[in-house]
């Protein structure tokens, strides 16, 4: 018994230090990792010859600069194609708004006022014979034929000014209605047609480096195969990896410093990932005693954009205590 109390009192010592161990911060030395990028491939969704390369490889360019052109004449041939049919249709529609010309207003207006003129003679006629037909001086076929007269140029003015009025008015709203549906197909035909053209130039979406060339002028490109890969400045990344035994004491946006060999200073830079599974030591980290260890990937990312800086440069990492 007087044996047994240091021995579970120095097992005890042991559990609480690997307890704290668990619990403390990373360790101060730096951890190998490399810088990652995350290009930005741009691409043509419509296949085509590649007419113009307007970048080289290395260079930097702006935000907007053009990058590439495919050959577009199809394109722009249905370019016109649906122009031109966007103006037919519009013409058409506004001449079924707009009603008769001018010229044939006025003819059924000239009818209009001589059949009304009409109508008044006949009504002085009927008026006349109504008196005479009182008086018993002439017959009632004479007055019928009198009246009858009158009634059919009332009935042509009538006919008339209805003719004149549906001429004002134009077609009938269904046939509008049919004609505004054509030019809206007809428009958008036409934008189609724009954003074909439009797509066959591309232009650098932000600032970046040129880090690739894909195809050369005169090679046909394929529907959607990227021709030019970037590398703006704020997607590099680090990439470093950590051994099991202090993965835990890490969380995403903690401060760390970046060595980079040819810079007098580290950059700072903060935990953006944490990956979620563990993986063998991976081949670039030579450390004999890590190796066959159980690592986590971390990614980090720099607070600032870093400029001059490529994939693949080999970086050591520290924590900011």
């Amino acid at each position: 018994m007087k044996n047994s109390f240091p021995a579970n009192f120095s097992a005890l010592l042991a559990l609480a230090s690997l307890t704290l161990a668990g619990c403390a911060r990373p360790a101060a030395h730096g951890y190998q990792g490399y810088l990652e990028g995350e290009f930005v491939y741009v691409a043509s969704p419509l296949a085509g010859r590649l007419e113009t390369l307007a970048v080289q490889k290395g260079a930097r360019v702006a935000a907007g600069a053009p990058l590439f052109t495919l050959e577009c004449s199809a394109e722009l041939a249905a370019q016109r194609q649906a122009a031109d049919q966007l103006r037919a249709v519009s013409a058409r529609l506004e001449d079924l708004k707009k009603g008769s010309r001018p010229s044939e207003l006025a003819t059924l207006q000239a009818r209009l006022d001589q059949a009304r003129a009409a109508a008044e003679l006949s009504a002085l006629e009927l008026a006349r014979q109504q008196n005479l037909f009182n008086t018993k001086v002439i017959a009632a076929s004479e007055f019928d034929r009198a009246r009858l007269t009158h009634e059919r140029n009332l009935r042509a003015v009538d006919e008339l000014s209805a003719s004149l009025a549906t001429a004002s008015l134009g077609a009938r709203s269904d046939t509008i209605a049919a004609a505004e549906a054509d030019a809206s197909a007809a428009a958008a035909a036409k934008a189609h047609a724009d954003w074909s053209v439009d797509q066959k130039s591309q232009a650098a979406p932000t600032a970046a480096l040129v880090y690739d060339t894909l195809y050369r002028p005169g090679e046909f490109v394929a529907l959607g195969n990227p021709v030019v890969a970037l590398l703006p400045p704020e997607n590099l990344k680090v990439r470093f990896f950590v051994p099991e035994a202090e993965f835990a004491a890490l969380r995403a946006g903690a401060a760390v410093r970046v060595a980079i060999t040819g810079l007098p200073t580290p950059l700072p830079a903060h935990i953006s990932y944490l990956s979620p599974q563990p993986e063998f030591t991976p081949p670039v980290l030579y450390n004999r005693e890590n190796r066959a260890k159980l690592v986590f990937m971390v990614e980090a990312v720099f607070d600032s954009a870093a400029r001059d800086l490529h994939p693949g440069q080999p970086v050591d990492v520290t924590f900011v205590p």
